[in-house]
């Protein structure tokens, strides 16, 4: 066996013990790993498990079906009793939905949600990569790498689901990782990505299992000695009183929010408050809110895959006052006017990746906040594509002159 087998393996086992209530080596499957190993192969991003059907894959956005026979309610429901065991399968019988994590024998993990429609067991799988990707294999723009190196404060990732904040939140948390001493805590629900300690010590809370709620994890949280908190979603009042005060303390805090740009992540977290209490979470948020990250998923067309496109919005003081008065309908002018501090808006961002070469112009035009604005501003892909390469030759003959 070679020293990198040795090494793949001992990794392995090492999440098998970090994750081992959720391994699905551990049980005699009927179909289920071979259905995700399946998935892995095509390089799908989720699994879908439906009573009446084949499982069905998602792959670049579309949906293609697998050949595998048709699932009855009973693989449905063996399938879950066997990735959560008989105790948790009543609760979920009682709740009719539960969330986890779940891994195969080849280290691949798997976010996991069941459900229940039409009184079947339906079963969707999200894929989990093995490594953590970096900030520039994602595509982000620099700044993102800027925000890991603030000593306290609010970060936020933003966008709608599958838009790719937990890979944007692993990035981040793995770049401080290999850079920083630091004891970093993580509220997941469920654990994703799993986080191997490099120079920081990383706990991975997962509700349900190590504690009943975000609410209880961040109560107790502060008594634990951390630097970095990493919160999974502010999903409601007391989460986001408890995340904001968390930063409050001087701890820097990253959370994520199912908002579409920088002033409607501002307004849902103002929102959230009573009306008695907006004054005062306007204040806290001015202090404490260090940048919002928004951002969408496109698809490539100069290879398989997806891209990001993001909107940046960084806390500068015309920012904070906007947010301390409730001027927020001002903060879409100061992100425009904003740019050379690092801030962009989502238009910004789509016109930057379609000059590059990576995403199609029609989807650029009809994902834009003015259509017919992008469709002017827009070249011929020809010429972009054109622009791209002329853009990169320079770069490398630059390179090249200063190498002589």
């Amino acid at each position: 066996m070679t020293k990198a087998s040795e090494n793949n393996e001992s990794k392995q086992e090492r999440q098998k013990r970090k994750l081992g209530k959720f391994f699905l080596g551990d049980f005699n499957m009927v179909d289920v790993k071979e259905i995700l190993a399946k998935a892995i192969e095509k390089e799908a991003s989720d699994v879908h498990i439906n009573v009446g059907m084949p499982p069905v894959i998602r792959k670049n956005t579309e949906l293609f079906n697998l050949d595998f026979p048709v699932q009855s309610n009973a693989d449905a429901k063996e399938m879950v009793i066997s990735m959560i065991g008989p105790d948790r399968f009543k609760v979920f019988e009682e709740n009719r939905d539960i969330d986890f994590s779940t891994t195969i024998d080849d280290g691949h993990r798997f976010r996991v949600n069941a459900h229940y429609q039409c009184d079947t067991i339906a079963i969707s799988f999200r894929v989990i990569p093995n490594q953590i990707p970096s900030i520039d294999a994602l595509h982000l723009p620099a700044i993102v790498k800027e925000l890991t190196d603030l000593p306290r404060g609010l970060v936020l990732v933003t966008g709608h689901t599958g838009s790719g904040k937990s890979t944007t939140l692993a990035g981040m948390i793995g770049l401080i990782n290999k850079k920083y001493t630091k004891r970093i805590i993580t509220l997941e629900d469920p654990v994703e990505y799993a986080l191997e300690n490099e120079m920081s010590m990383i706990e991975q809370r997962e509700i349900g299992f190590d504690c009943p709620d975000f609410a209880s994890g961040l109560r107790h949280v502060l008594r634990q000695d951390p630097d970095i908190i990493m919160v999974g979603e502010m999903r409601d009042l007391e989460t986001t009183s408890s995340t904001i005060t968390a930063a409050e303390t001087g701890h820097l805090v990253f959370s994520t929010l199912h908002t579409i740009n920088a002033p409607q992540t501002v307004e849902r977290i103002i929102d959230i408050y009573p009306a008695s209490q907006q004054s005062q979470i306007q204040t806290m948020l001015a202090n404490t809110l260090q940048a919002v990250i928004s951002q969408t998923l496109f698809r490539r067309v100069d290879k398989p895959g997806m891209v990001p496109c993001t909107e940046i919005l960084l806390c500068t003081s015309a920012v904070r006052n906007c947010i301390r008065e409730n001027r927020i309908y001002e903060i879409p002018n100061i992100i425009e006017t904003s740019r050379r501090v690092g801030m962009r808006n989502m238009d910004n961002s789509i016109v930057d990746m379609y000059l590059k070469g990576y995403i199609d112009r029609e989807e650029a035009i009809t994902r834009s906040s003015n259509p017919g604005k992008m469709d002017k501003t827009l070249p011929p892909m020809e010429k972009s594509v054109a622009a791209a390469k002329s853009k990169n030759t320079r770069r490398e003959s630059e390179v090249v002159s200063v190498e002589k």
